[in-house]
């Protein structure tokens, strides 16, 4: 596994500037030292604890189950981002699952139980293969997991729609092993205001959205600030006896037009209460030029397809989408441009309020190159060591600052 890793790691290192060029002729031959580093990389990948707080494999497996009836074998590689093998060659030891409910059902009804299949699903995961993963509902649990060589699998709620009208089912979703919530999605509901939603109906939170907030606090259950509007997270900010995160967020520095990442006064706001922000990987969320460049991508894709009659997901497009693909490279970030962004958190802030929070099988084909699946981690790693970090602040920026957040919002829980 080590031996897998470490190739990959050079090879990503020494390719990811030249999308033209074969391994071969892109790779050089590695000093010692560079070899040095990149076992120090692998280690430190296999060895700390790696909490990604974002990672969208539910609804990935929910859309597969709804089609044939069969729960993908995760335990086994597969052709999405998440699977234990690579999880395993990664570093990967606790993907927040994340329960995934679009906006969609804020108008047909049905969120609650929407997010209770999604939660079985990944209950079912961890029934299925016991000697793989397991569910973990604090951070000592995924300590114990960590120690057995198990992946944890705690869970987050992506959309805070499934609480609906009903304030108890703050703590029901805590006692199904909900660790955060995340309060709106691509919409205003009826908690807050969604960057993604001009309407602005709350300018903010709603009155009920006040109180969601404060029971979260008394439940235990993180707060998570990605998606909601920039007004939605200063009175949060206000509000939350807890430190917050912002599960899978990238900075706004890097994409100034785009709300759904945080503005620097926003990420400052964020480490005065305590909180972290977990980097999305994602390529639109890491470059405004790719932004634009994606936008033109797509926009020539659509009308392809339009000329044709045909869809995205029809069967027909794929051969389609396929040699478009091929002749027309998506202009994708890659491990520096992630790490780029780090880097901007931490000379903002310091080290403590960072994270990572990926959105694996939730960003589609938008991966950086050298990050298209969870494998990838400890290219992540040997970058910033590249860039003058230790050990202590990549054990740090991998769990110990989530764990914090993490352990902190159950203190505060305790107290109320």
């Amino acid at each position: 596994m080590k031996i897998f890793t470490i190739l990959l790691i050079a090879i990503v290192l020494f390719s990811c500037d030249s999308n033209t060029k074969t391994t071969e002729e892109s790779t050089p031959e590695l000093t010692a030292e560079e070899l040095a580093l990149i076992e120090r990389a692998n280690a430190l990948a296999q060895n700390t604890i790696i909490v990604d707080t974002h990672v969208d494999l539910p609804y990935r497996l929910y859309k597969a189950y709804f089609a044939d009836g069969t729960l993908e074998n995760v335990s086994e590689r597969t052709e999405g981002d998440t699977d234990y093998p690579r999880a395993k060659e990664g570093g990967l030891d606790a993907p927040f699952m994340s329960i995934y409910v679009a906006a969609t059902f804020q108008e047909t009804g049905g969120a609650k139980e929407h997010a209770d299949s999604l939660i079985m699903l990944v209950e079912e995961i961890a029934s299925t293969y016991p000697d793989k993963f397991a569910l973990a509902i604090n951070p000592q649990e995924v300590e114990e997991n960590f120690k057995k060589g198990i992946i944890s699998l705690p869970m987050g709620m992506e959309n805070g729609a499934p609480i609906e009208d009903d304030l108890e089912n703050v703590a029901y979703f805590y006692q199904k092993g909900i660790r955060y919530i995340t309060l709106t999605h691509s919409k205003d509901n009826l908690i807050c205001d969604s960057s993604y939603d001009s309407t602005r109906t709350w300018n903010g939170l709603s009155k009920f959205g006040v109180k969601v907030v404060e029971e979260m606090n008394k439940v235990g259950i993180m707060i998570d600030v990605s998606h909601i509007s920039d007004s939605t997270f200063y009175q949060v900010m206000a509000l939350s006896k807890a430190p917050v995160l912002a599960t899978h967020s990238s900075c706004r520095h890097f994409t100034p037009d785009f709300e759904r990442n945080m503005s620097d006064r926003m990420i400052k706001k964020l480490a005065e209460k305590e909180g972290v922000i977990q980097i999305n990987f994602g390529s639109t969320f890491l470059d405004w030029k790719i932004q634009e460049k994606a936008k033109a991508w797509n926009t020539k894709l659509t009308n392809i397809l339009d000329e044709k009659g045909l869809k995205r997901e029809d069967s027909l497009a794929k051969p389609i989408i396929d040699a478009y693909k091929k002749e027309n490279i998506f202009p994708y970030a890659n491990v520096k441009t992630v790490a780029d962004h780090i880097d901007h958190v931490v000379k903002l802030v310091g080290i403590d309020y960072v994270g990572i929070g990926s959105d694996y099988d939730g960003v589609g084909d938008s991966l950086p190159d050298g990050l298209k699946d969870v494998s990838g981690y400890p290219n992540l790693i040997l970058e910033l060591l590249n860039r003058g970090y230790s050990d202590e602040d990549i054990q740090k920026l991998c769990y110990k600052n989530t764990f914090r957040v993490w352990n902190a919002v159950e203190k505060v829980a305790g107290e109320m």
